[in-house]
């Protein structure tokens, strides 16, 4: 059964979430802090996605995530934020989330996305593996890897998405809307700006200068176009 982590102290959110999240067959693991949090990632390794509020009463939402990240790529991350909070969903997205929902929000909405996650995450398989090379970069979609001049670079599910969808569409340039659809889903209802804030991060990780990018470049008005 795959397994959740529900990072949430608010006692009555936390109990809606996990009841739900049974409902759909996930098998749910609760923590209340975060500390404990990290403390059940290690207990429960084979965790496929995490949910972490950002408001909590030891170590924020934020810091749980980098810590995630600091030690696993694949697992999807999903940040809990606050409506009116914009800067939150930013900054959840720069520490390495893949996607955020906004409270209040429905069952229904979340395990949407976590299905969209699970589904990435399990996406490639050794039957359409292949090797894609463009410029000084290297993506095998079987390992989910990517390397430049022959350096591994770390990617989160989400860039690992976005990065083979340039590479499979070399020179053409791609509305934010379809890499919205393409990586997050058709059925997906959140904002244009997790595609920004998603190429801001891969534009840190891959390119010689992030302040002027030569291989994922701005189509103005329109969204974006690999160029490797």
């Amino acid at each position: 059964m795959k397994k959740v982590l529900i990072l949430e102290d608010e006692i009555n959110i936390r109990s809606f979430v996990v009841i739900n999240l049974k409902r759909a067959g996930y098998e749910v693991i609760e923590a209340g802090t975060g500390q404990e949090a990290l403390d059940k990632l290690r207990e429960y390794p084979d965790i496929g996605v995490a949910i972490l509020d950002i408001m909590l009463p030891d170590i924020d939402g934020f810091e749980v995530c980098r810590r995630i990240r600091a030690t696993s790529k694949q697992m999807g991350v999903i940040m809990l934020t606050a409506r009116t909070q914009e800067m939150d969903k930013v900054t959840g997205l720069m520490t390495g989330a893949d996607d955020y929902v906004t409270k209040p929000f429905s069952p229904a909405e979340l395990t949407a996305r976590i299905d969209a996650l699970f589904r990435r995450i399990g996406g490639d398989n050794a039957a359409n593996a292949e090797l894609l090379n463009q410029g000084p970069f290297v993506m095998n979609t079987r390992n989910h890897t990517l390397e430049k001049n022959g350096t591994r670079i770390k990617l989160t599910q989400v860039e690992y998405a976005i990065l083979k969808l340039f590479m499979q569409n070399p020179g053409r340039a791609l509305s934010r809307e379809d890499i919205l659809s393409a990586v997050w889903g058709r059925d997906y209802d959140g904002e244009l700006k997790i595609v920004d804030v998603n190429i801001r991060r891969l534009r840190i990780k891959i390119e010689d200068d992030a302040n002027n990018p030569t291989y994922i470049t701005t189509v103005w008005g329109f969204g974006y176009k690999w160029g490797a």
